[in-house]
């Protein structure tokens, strides 16, 4: 092999070394980008769980006042209908 055959091979090896590295730091930079991506999807998600979590709560805080506010709102019913009864001539409205 000439010293002229041999320069192009080892250019020729090099450059095909350099596009091989440039590969692999394409390749890694993509992967850092994939965990980034991941990390932002894992964030969301815990928020969301805890969003649903605090929703459940709240429905189940609203459901358990539910007989709180149908008393209430019974015993109001029931004044009223004592202070109708109490003044039958007077009329609403």
């Amino acid at each position: 092999m000439t010293d002229k055959e041999l320069k192009h091979l080892l250019e020729s090896n090099a450059k095909t070394v350099q596009a091989m590295l440039d590969e692999m730091a394409e390749a890694r930079q993509e992967r850092q980008e994939l965990r980034e991506g991941m990390f932002q999807i894992q964030n969301a998600v815990a928020q969301l769980t805890n969003i649903q979590e605090r929703i459940t709560n709240l429905l189940i805080s609203l459901d358990g006042d539910r007989p709180t506010i149908l008393k209430k709102l019974s015993a109001l019913e029931t004044k009223l209908d004592r202070l109708l009864q109490q003044n039958p001539t007077d009329e609403l409205g």
